[in-house]
């Protein structure tokens, strides 16, 4: 699968270990930055997340922020990115499975780096289930997204 993954600077130190988790367990990872800790807008690395996935060069994205919250809130504003804040396993891939999330936002400064670690490894297993209740959520997801973009 591919990745893309983006990190404010408050989510730099620990970009490159999920970068290489996710490379280790198969996938094909694009790195967006940001490459230090100078200040950057989480707002910016959303939009470079929110065009990989739209262009389909990536299926799924990590995006780290300081409290994962920031940047979640303003993934959310595009066009087929469903983000999802997760600070446990179960909503890691319970986002993927019923709500088909195609991007895992972290609070750096929220969780450790190792819940992190495991955070990126379960939502990359888990698939979208296909259930008829969950798809008929989904599909009223994007005919509000089809509403707003008019």
């Amino acid at each position: 699968m591919n990745i893309a993954i983006a990190a404010d600077h408050a989510g730099f130190p620990i970009k490159d270990r999920m970068i290489g988790i996710a490379r280790g367990l198969g996938h094909e990872v694009k790195d967006l930055g940001t490459f230090s800790t100078e200040a950057v807008d989480y707002p910016d690395m959303a939009r470079l997340i929110a065009e990989e996935l739209q262009s389909g060069r990536a299926e799924r994205a990590i995006l780290i922020c300081g409290s994962g919250i920031g940047a979640c809130i303003a993934a959310n504003k595009f066009r087929g990115v469903r983000a999802g804040t997760c600070h446990d396993t179960f909503s890691a891939h319970q986002s993927v499975e019923d709500d088909a999330a195609n991007v895992l936002c972290l609070g750096a400064r929220i969780i450790g780096e190792e819940l992190a670690a495991e955070l990126v490894k379960t939502f990359l297993h888990a698939k979208f289930s296909g259930a008829p209740r969950h798809a008929r959520r989904i599909e009223k997801i994007q005919e509000i997204e089809n509403e707003r973009f008019r």
